[in-house]
């Protein structure tokens, strides 16, 4: 199993995907169509976990080295946050945008697929390896989760004009879950970086992004406790500090200053 019949399966799950979005948008009109869209939507992630087990065995090594492969859980654990949100909260809009951001994600490996080299290099060859990216990588599902709230947080206050506080408290919930994992995320790279190069910090521009990212959603934290009641700026804040995500995540691969970092695997 590799990207070569990636092509077949990504059909197959956006397929089940579409066919659990049309059930969840029937669903508003009539409550037993919910069985539906639920039993659609777990088929279509099951296909995508069982692509990636048979990806990973096929390479010898875990598919977390690319862009393409990170995209591939990013794809996994968005539905997750989205189903395990709709269970708490019972939101649907959220569930269908969680599955329709997962499949945003599996179009672009589909036009774009990545192969390379089984190898890894050195570096890479590390009990920390595994860890450090998935912690990582699940905590950028729950922001981008949080980001996809406060969007809708934003059109909700600018088209009505109202606070609302249902919003926040989902965009709070999924910021506290997805700041413990990314504070994970840089203990582990920490300890990692130590046993590869000797060194806990050494200030290479992706740890400096990371650290960024860190520090803008402490900001937000931090607002959100001293102005529990200003909704838009606190949207605001949690947008932007998205954006500094997303040049964390791939982003910081097309600056200049990415020749000089070792975070660059793969051109």
């Amino acid at each position: 199993m590799n990207w070569i019949n990636f092509p077949l399966y990504c059909i197959s799950i956006l397929l089940l995907w579409a066919i659990g979005l049309f059930f969840l948008v029937q669903s508003y009109k009539n409550s037993k169509k919910t069985i539906f869209f639920k039993l659609f939507f777990f088929l279509g992630w099951m296909v995508l976990v069982g692509f990636i087990i048979q990806l990973w065995l096929n390479l010898n090594r875990p598919p977390m080295r690319t862009l393409g492969e990170t995209r591939l859980w990013y794809s996994v654990f968005l539905p997750v946050i989205g189903y395990i949100s709709f269970m708490r909260w019972r939101y649907k809009w959220f569930l269908g945008y969680s599955f329709g951001l997962a499949s945003v994600f599996l179009i672009v490996n589909y036009f774009n697929p990545e192969t390379y080299s089984k190898t890894l290099m050195p570096a890479l060859q590390s009990p920390w390896f595994i860890p450090h990216v998935l912690v990582y990588l699940f905590s950028y599902a729950v922001l981008a989760a949080s980001c996809i709230v406060a969007l809708k947080g934003l059109f909700t206050y600018y088209k009505t004009k109202r606070q609302n506080l249902d919003i926040l408290l989902l965009a709070d919930n999924l910021v506290y879950i997805g700041f413990a994992f990314l504070t994970l995320g840089l203990l582990f790279g920490a300890l990692w970086a130590k046993e590869a190069w000797g060194h806990y910090w050494t200030w290479d521009p992706k740890e400096t992004w990371a650290f960024l990212t860190w520090i803008a959603y402490l900001i937000y934290i931090h607002y959100r406790y001293f102005h529990p009641f200003k909704t838009d700026k606190a949207l605001w804040i949690l947008s932007v500090a998205f954006i500094v995500l997303i040049i964390c995540w791939f982003g910081m691969s097309y600056l200049p200053v990415a020749k000089y970092s070792v975070h660059t695997y793969v051109n």
